[in-house]
């Protein structure tokens, strides 16, 4: 693997690791799109998948969105319109690079910036995975159902908007005010629902983050889309032995020959 960096169309500087593929098989490449409060390790299953990946026959791009990780930009600073750019910027500097079919991997809010490309991306993407995939804004952070959204998104955490101009996000990431405004208008569940893409959705059926059911409904609903509970789990999948289980549901997903069902 080596370390890359490249820009985004607005002049943000981003930070990438590429892991190339193994052998003469090449199979294409993989982007992964990490969380709102992650970076391009995803705490460790990035870089874990990402091997996987590359022993495959997969060219494997992670990368940090602007104001995560040592990309450019701030974290107050960070929005949605923003990651759709980062994320356009990644597709293009696989494509330049390497040949066959694209596929993306977005875990959690990766997700929204994932689902809001499909349009434009068409049937330039072969393959989507998505992990404990953010589909609904509103019920996940304005009017949250679940309990980790109900801690970190309540009145007097929302209140801090307007008077600080941030929220802290599980103390560790600060939300701004065009992020948060951001959340009213943007609708990635509509955007999948549209896409034609094969798709995977991975999902622990304990999420306290991230509804479940709406997932499980979306895969009912989309074509040419599996789902996959990993029992017991909580976002992020909880423990290595259930994120090794994502893992390699991935894997397997995307190196079959018959692709989805």
């Amino acid at each position: 693997m080596h370390q890359v960096e490249f820009t985004s169309i607005d002049k943000i500087s981003l930070e990438g690791v590429i892991h190339p593929g193994v052998g003469d098989l090449t199979r294409g490449a993989v982007i992964q799109v990490h969380g709102i409060n992650a970076d391009m390790t995803e705490g460790g299953m990035f870089v874990r998948l990402a091997e996987r990946l590359a022993e495959a026959g997969f060219n494997v791009l992670r990368f940090s969105f602007r104001g995560h990780g040592h990309s450019g930009g701030t974290q107050r600073g960070a929005t949605i319109a923003g990651e759709l750019l980062d994320l356009q910027a990644a597709i293009d500097y696989v494509r330049e690079r390497f040949p066959g079919p694209l596929s993306i991997v977005a875990s959690s809010f990766g997700a929204v910036s994932t689902a809001l490309s499909l349009r434009w991306l068409g049937n330039r993407l072969a393959q989507l995975v998505l992990w404990n995939p953010v589909l609904d804004l509103k019920a996940t952070f304005i009017e949250p159902e679940l309990p980790w959204g109900r801690m970190n998104f309540s009145p007097e955490q929302q209140e801090l908007l307007a008077t600080q101009g941030f929220l802290m996000l599980d103390d560790e990431f600060e939300v701004g005010r065009v992020l948060f405004e951001e959340f009213h208008h943007y609708q990635p569940l509509n955007s999948l629902l549209a896409s034609a893409v094969p798709a995977i959705i991975v999902h622990g059926d304990r999420d306290s983050a991230v509804s479940y059911e709406i997932a499980q409904q979306a895969a009912e609903v989309k074509p040419n889309t599996e789902f996959c509970t990993v029992s017991g789990s909580d976002h992020g999948f909880d423990t290595r032995a259930r994120e090794d289980e994502a893992v390699q549901v991935t894997v397997n997903w995307l190196t079959t020959d018959e692709g989805p069902a």
